[in-house]
């Protein structure tokens, strides 16, 4: 459900502008045919009606924009689950003021670096109406109000609750699901990764996130579409945590510096666990440095050396009579992990072993292996942050719920 307006005005002016003459094109081509039936029912909700022109403005709207979810099929959806929302605001007595989404335009054009002026010309360049955008809007803000009015007292989390998210009590914790795209970088390409990066971030649909992972990622998940499996949050590093709190299903990061690499990542769900999720003091890790980067040769040899360590403390036998520097053993607090060593380190098991990372501008190979976890009873992510994430994710729980209700109950005809 797309509840709220600031991830789909984030690529507006780009995205709207790339977009105006292949949909312009379009639109023409079909006018005459649309035009033959253009306000006749299509679907009738109980005591209301959508109209094959409501309809072809949704679809339009959301292409323009690339708003995911502009398929005709999930746009008839979409409306009629709005018809179910707008029934449901209007036996509750609620109308939102026309001040309001007034601001909420102005806030969706500002947010696409647009006056609203200029954000509404453009879309009505394309043939949309002021009067879908307003009502998209409008429904938008509406329902998020009412479901918060409606559930925000079951929503909120105990303290109790929030001690388990954290892995504070034994109980429960908070995991998230995350995609991550991560771009290699040297000084060469420094430049070019940056403005990449910076592009990728505006995506917004999981199927345009994963088919950027493929694309770019250098990360061991690029083949799956740089889908991660579920995460601990304490298991993320300190400092990524309220980031990766704060984004919600379908939003992506803003681009994350790391050593030799630039990472993204993609919010898919947020989920409370019946297993407690600790944080921890210290991080035992060991990283052993091979020579040839990447390279086929050198990351055949790296699956070898897999094959023949159970633990960290093999690797001893096997950096005997090299360099010193050829072996780190690390025992450090969460904080004082590099940031790329850190996140690798989170999609790990104890003896479990990493392949992802270089050093030495992609020279070198690190086979990272974690050696232990050991537990501490403090946070990272401050309760705030776990408390709004819980409470987001319930409100979004309970609006799906009521919607499948209304759906369950509702006379659905299409013509």
């Amino acid at each position: 459900m797309q509840q709220f307006l600031t991830p789909l005005a984030r690529t507006a002016t780009r995205m709207m502008r790339a977009a105006l003459p292949a949909v312009l094109a379009t639109t023409l081509a079909a006018a005459p045919l649309a035009a033959q039936s253009l306000f006749s029912p299509a679907i009738r909700v109980n005591e209301d009606i959508i109209t094959r022109y409501e309809i072809a403005q949704r679809q339009l709207f959301f292409e323009t924009l690339r708003i995911p979810g502009s398929s005709a099929e999930d746009v008839r959806q979409s409306l009629i689950d709005d018809k179910l929302r707008l029934q449901a605001l209007r036996e509750a007595g609620i109308d939102y003021p026309p001040e309001g989404v007034q601001q909420g335009i102005d806030e969706f054009a500002s947010r696409g670096r647009l006056s609203t002026e200029e954000f509404l010309q453009a879309l009505a360049e394309v043939g949309v109406d002021a009067e879908t955008i307003r009502d998209f809007v409008a429904m938008q803000l509406a329902w998020r109000d009412y479901i918060s009015t409606r559930y925000l007292a079951q929503a909120r989390p105990n303290p109790d609750e929030i001690d388990r998210a954290m892995g504070l009590g034994g109980g429960g914790g908070l995991q998230v699901l995350l995609s991550e795209l991560i771009i290699p970088v040297t000084p060469q390409t420094l430049e070019q990764v940056d403005a990449i990066s910076r592009e990728l971030s505006q995506l917004e649909s999981f199927g345009a996130f994963e088919a950027a992972a493929a694309q770019y990622s250098a990360a061991e998940t690029a083949s799956q579409g740089g889908r991660l499996p579920w995460i601990p949050l304490a298991d993320l590093p300190p400092a990524l945590q309220p980031e990766i709190l704060s984004l919600k299903p379908g939003e992506v990061s803003d681009p994350i510096t790391l050593p030799n690499a630039i990472a993204l990542f993609q919010m898919r769900d947020v989920r409370e666990t019946a297993t407690g999720t600790p944080s921890y003091a210290k991080i035992d890790y060991a990283a052993y440095y091979m020579p040839g980067g990447r390279t086929p040769q050198t990351l055949e040899a790296a699956a070898e050396l897999r094959n023949r360590v159970d633990v960290c403390d093999d690797l001893y036998g096997v950096a005997k009579g090299q360099p010193e520097q050829v072996l780190d053993r690390v025992n450090a607090a969460p904080g004082e992990i590099p940031r790329d060593i850190a996140l690798e380190l989170a999609k790990l098991d104890k003896n479990e072993v990493s392949t992802a990372l270089t050093r030495n501008n992609g020279q070198t190979l690190v086979f990272l292996m974690l050696c232990n976890r050991t537990r501490d009873l403090g946070a990272d992510a401050s309760r705030e942050d776990v408390a709004n994430a819980l409470t987001q994710q319930r409100l979004a729980a309970f609006a799906d719920s009521l919607i499948a209700q209304l759906r369950a109950d509702a006379v659905i005809v299409e013509e």
